[in-house]
């Protein structure tokens, strides 16, 4: 049996640190432009409760969304061993592109897929790359339509990356700017005859009618700010809301669809988004199979140092994983793992995977 399976991860964490300390000397205002009542330093206290983030990671001045996807590109096909030329396809997940500095101006034109095929030097023309939008699940969503196309013959070796710069669409004044960082992870995924690893099952929905602009672009909070310019904005109760009614069913599903039991999974793998809402998930997730108790270090996190990358989150997490770096989370051939992440759309996929 041929199964679509991971041979290389790569990661790039960005070096600069933001701690929440750094957020005490902002001001914050609301939806209604009005200054928010609490002092920046309950603010950020606050957040570090319900969130769990510490510090998050930015990407220097220096480098593009593009540069840090084609680090994080190299160093998964140095841990393939493959010649980046046998690569069939470029999967790039972001949201914004790269960023163009000291503006908020995002340019995808070339694609980032693109742009890192050229980086890398790829001459191979039958290397196709292209970039998916698909908010925080971007990177999942890659891995779906490699296996997509592997099982319709259309490409046999593929590279998925996920990459965001999200420091660089911040409104400071909004006390959400808080939550996002930024990284990039890759893989390769190789489509083979593989009795035991590889893509057991995938679960994908999106939800576009009052879901849809839970996550957007609008103005700064600030007053008096110029309309035309635009910021990331977060509906964050309804994206709470949103996530807990629907990510546990489709994690269930997937699981279900792979025939696998809850007692079967050994990690899972989810969109490092807030800390709370995290737990809340994986709690839900067994619920559905009638447990109230959650297994112990079943589910690996990096949130509170690396904060809310986007589309890098899981690959990165799983990364580190893989190389040793979380205590008390290490996996072994046969580990079943199951990936799965929400965000703009409102999108949310599942991946069940056997290590």
């Amino acid at each position: 049996m041929k199964r679509s399976v991971i041979r290389g991860m790569g990661s790039y964490i960005p070096t600069l640190v933001k701690t929440n300390r750094d957020f005490m000397v902002h001001e914050f205002y609301g939806e209604d432009n009005k200054p928010i009542d609490s002092s920046p330093e309950d603010i950020a206290r606050k957040f570090e409760a319900i969130t769990g983030i510490e510090e998050r990671r930015y990407a220097p001045t220096e480098l593009d969304c593009s540069d840090i996807a084609t680090i994080a590109a190299e160093k998964a096909i140095a841990a393939a061993q493959i010649d980046p030329e046998t690569i069939d396809q470029i999967i790039v997940a972001h949201n914004f592109g790269n960023v163009v500095k000291h503006t908020i101006q995002t340019d995808i034109i070339p694609a980032i897929a693109s742009r890192v095929k050229h980086n890398l030097k790829i001459y191979n023309p039958d290397c196709v790359a292209y970039d998916i939008l698909f908010g925080c699940p971007g990177w999942v969503q890659g891995i779906i339509q490699a296996d997509a196309f592997f099982k319709a013959g259309i490409a046999k070796r593929c590279l998925v990356i996920g990459a965001e710069t999200l420091s660089r669409v911040l409104d400071p004044y909004d006390r959400d700017s808080m939550i996002f960082s930024d990284g990039a992870g890759a893989a390769v995924l190789e489509y083979i005859n593989d009795t035991q690893s590889g893509i057991l099952s995938v679960k994908v929905q999106s939800h576009c009618m009052d879901e849809a602009y839970y996550l957007s672009l609008g103005k700064s909070y600030f007053p008096h700010s110029d309309p035309r310019v635009r910021y990331i904005k977060m509906k964050g109760r309804k994206v709470y809301e949103y996530a807990m009614k629907h990510v546990p069913a489709a994690m269930k599903a997937c699981l279900d669809d792979a025939g696998v039991a809850i007692d079967q999974l050994s990690k899972v793998f989810i969109h490092q988004a807030n800390e709370k809402l995290d737990e809340g998930m994986i709690r839900a997730l067994y619920k559905l199979y009638g447990k109230n108790e959650v297994p112990g270090h079943i589910m690996p996190m990096c949130i509170h140092k690396l904060g809310n990358s986007s589309v890098a989150t899981i690959p990165t997490l799983y990364d580190m994983v893989l190389r040793g770096e979380l205590e008390h989370h290490e996996l072994h051939p046969g580990d079943i793992i199951l990936f799965a992440s929400v965000g703009a759309g409102m999108n949310i996929n599942a991946v069940c995977y056997r290590v």
